[in-house]
C-alpha cells in the first residue's frame, strides 16, 4: 500500500478550539525508507538577566577569522558549532524598569510592563504546543531563582523550577502503584474542576459584551490547553521513566554559589534532552544582589558590578564571574557534543540560543544583544555583526529556530524576515 504522507498543517477541531496534531509516524515523508528514524529536533534558550560585557565578547572581525575574545576562549573547542551575532534587539523595549526586557526577551512584546502592557506568547511556548503530548515534559522552564522567561498565549508568565533535586525526581524517580494512582487522581481531579469552569464559564458568556467575551474566550483557551495537558499527563503517568547513570542530586546549599547552582542546573538539561524527556527548555541564569561566593577576585555586588559605569576595576571583577559563565556554559556544550545520535551528536541536534536581554546592561539598554546560537545543525564557525545603530528584529532568529522545530511559520512576534543573515541550516 502507498504510505500517504500527512501535513502538520492538518488540525483537530473541537470543544471551541483549534489543536494542531502531534507528531505522528504518518507525517513522516512518505518516500522514507521502513525501519529508519530521524534524531528528534530540540531548542533550548539560556538568558543571563544581568548581560554580558559586549567588549569582552564581540569579535573586532567579522566572519570566519575573528580573533577570539575572552569570552569566546572557553568555547574554543566549540567554535564549529556556533555562531557569534551582535546587530540585534526588539523594538520599543523601554519598560517600567531597567530589567523589564527580560519579561519579552523570548516574545518580542513592546513597552513591557508599562501601562497597557500585555505580553504574548513565548518562542518556547509555541514550540511546546506543536509538539504537544511526544515527550514527558511538553517544556521545561526554569531558573536560579528567579524570573521566568516562558509566557502563555494568553501573556500569563509561567512558573519557573529552580530545584534540580525535584527537577530530577520528576524527571527519572518513579513513584510506586500506590503513588501512580494518586497521581492519576489528582489528574481526574483536575479535569473536572476544569469541567465545571468551563459549564458556568459557558453560561456567563451569553450575558457578557463583546470586549468582556473576548477576554474570556482568552481565558477559556487556556483552560482547554491544560485540559489537554491533563489528557497527555495522564498518559505519561502510566508509563516507566527512563533510568539514568546518576545519583539523585542535592540542590546546592550556598544560595550565592552561582557556578554550582548553573553547574547541576546544566546537568539536569543534558539529561533531559538526552533521555527526550523534554525538547524545549528555557533557563533563566539570574543574577545577585549580593557578592557570589567561591569566585577568587570577586569581592563587590554582583549587580553592583553589571552597573560599572566604566569603571575598570568593576569591570575586572565583572569580567571574571561572566568569563567562569562562559566556562560553565562550555561544560554543557561538551555534554552535549559527546552524545552520540546515529553519527550526529545531541548539540548537532539542538538549537541552543545563549545571551541576554541587555546590550549594555550597566545603562540598561537594550540594543545590540549580546547572542551565540550553538548547535542545531547551522552552518557555523562566523562572527555575524548586523548594524549596531538600526539594529536587525531579533524575532527573525525565532522564525529560524521554529522553522527548526517542524512550525510551518514566516512570522514571530516583531520579525520582519524569515530567518537572519547570517544563519541558515547546513
Amino acid at each position: 500500500m502507498k504510505r500517504i504522507a500527512i501535513n502538520r498543517r492538518h488540525f483537530l477541531k473541537g470543544a471551541g478550539t483549534i489543536v494542531s496534531l502531534p507528531l505522528l509516524s504518518a507525517m513522516s515523508p512518505a518516500c522514507a525508507a521502513p525501519g529508519t528514524t530521524k534524531e528528534p529536533h530540540r531548542f533550548v534558550a539560556i538568558c543571563g538577566d544581568l548581560g554580558f560585557h559586549t567588549p569582552y565578547l564581540f569579535p573586532e572581525q567579522t566572519g570566519k577569522n575573528y580573533q577570539l575574545t575572552p569570552y569566546l576562549q572557553p568555547l574554543t573547542a566549540h567554535r564549529n558549532e556556533m555562531t557569534v551575532i551582535s546587530g540585534l534587539s526588539h523594538p520599543e523595549q523601554n519598560g517600567n524598569n531597567g530589567h523589564a526586557s527580560g519579561m519579552t526577551w523570548l516574545t518580542s512584546a513592546m513597552r513591557p510592563g508599562l501601562a497597557g502592557f500585555r505580553n504574548t506568547v513565548s518562542l518556547d511556548q509555541l514550540m511546546a504546543h506543536h509538539l504537544g503530548g511526544t515527550t514527558r515534559f511538553p517544556y521545561l522552564c526554569l531558573s536560579n531563582g528567579g524570573g521566568s522567561l516562558s509566557w502563555t498565549a494568553g501573556g500569563v508568565g509561567i512558573p519557573s523550577e529552580s530545584s534540580p533535586s525535584k527537577l530530577f525526581a520528576k524527571m527519572f524517580i518513579s513513584g510506586n502503584e500506590r503513588e501512580v494512582k494518586n497521581e492519576l487522581r489528582e489528574l481526574e481531579r483536575g479535569r473536572s474542576i476544569l469541567d465545571t469552569v468551563l459549564y458556568d464559564a459557558n453560561k456567563l458568556d451569553r450575558s457578557l459584551g463583546a470586549k468582556d467575551r473576548h477576554k474570556l474566550d482568552e481565558y477559556l483557551t487556556s483552560v482547554r490547553d491544560l485540559e489537554i495537558r491533563i489528557g497527555q499527563s495522564e498518559s505519561w503517568a502510566k508509563r516507566p521513566k527512563p533510568a539514568v547513570d546518576y545519583a539523585p542530586p542535592q540542590d546546592v546549599a550556598d544560595k550565592v554559589d552561582i557556578l554550582a547552582k548553573q553547574r547541576l542546573m546544566y546537568d539536569m538539561m543534558a539529561l533531559a534532552l538526552q533521555t527526550d524527556s523534554s525538547r524545549v527548555m528555557t533557563y533563566a541564569l539570574g543574577g545577585l544582589n549580593a557578592v557570589p561566593s567561591n569566585i577568587p577576585g570577586v569581592k563587590t555586588d554582583w549587580h553592583n558590578l553589571s552597573h560599572h559605569g566604566k569603571d575598570d576595576a568593576k569591570i575586572e571583577e565583572l569580567k571574571i564571574i561572566e568569563e567562569n559563565e562562559f566556562i560553565v556554559f562550555n561544560e554543557f556544550l561538551i555534554k552535549l557534543k559527546a552524545v552520540d545520535e546515529q553519527g550526529k551528536t545531541l548539540l548537532d541536534n539542538t538549537s541552543i540560543l545563549f545571551g541576554s536581554n541587555l546590550g549594555n546592561a550597566s545603562s540598561h539598554d537594550w540594543h545590540n544583544l549580546p547572542i551565540i546560537v550553538a548547535g542545531g545543525g547551522y552552518r557555523h564557525g562566523a562572527y555575524v555583526a548586523h548594524d549596531e545603530k538600526n539594529n536587525t528584529p531579533f524575532a527573525n532568529l525565532f522564525v529560524t529556530f521554529a522553522q527548526r522545530m517542524g512550525l510551518e511559520i514566516d512570522q514571530f512576534g516583531s520579525s520582519t524576515a524569515a530567518g537572519i543573515r547570517g544563519l541558515e541550516i547546513s
